[in-house]
């Protein structure tokens, strides 16, 4: 009998082979992705500490409408970076968490980057 793979196991092991190559610092830390089927989440990750400095989903409380479409994650990503500029974060290593640079990644990414932050 064929098995179907796992794809959330295959993302993670996409994400740590991407993680070995990507580190987020205090000058210059990670901005993580996650996506669910019906929300979108952005961190901004100092990784030498270990903490969250700037987060944003589309399950926050001035977010309005569905969460899980690329205009949802396009404003998730502005949401992140008017945070990271708030806290003087203008540069950043984008860490897309193992999903392919497309769709609602992408649109969560270009949100970012028209907001002001540089990666």
């Amino acid at each position: 009998m064929l098995e179907k793979p796992d794809k959330n196991k295959l993302r993670k092991k996409r994400h740590q082979r991407i993680r070995n190559h990507i580190h987020g610092t205090a000058e210059r830390p990670r901005l993580n992705v996650f996506r669910s089927l019906s929300n979108i989440y952005a961190q901004i990750i100092d990784d030498d500490k270990g903490i969250t400095l700037v987060a944003a989903s589309s399950k926050d409380k001035d977010f309005q409408g569905y969460g899980g479409n690329v205009a949802a994650a396009k404003l998730v990503g502005e949401s992140v970076a008017k945070k990271a500029l708030e806290k003087g974060i203008t540069t950043v290593v984008f860490d897309r968490g193992g999903y392919i640079y497309h769709g609602r990644v992408a649109a969560l990414a270009e949100g970012a980057r028209e907001a002001g932050l540089k990666f």
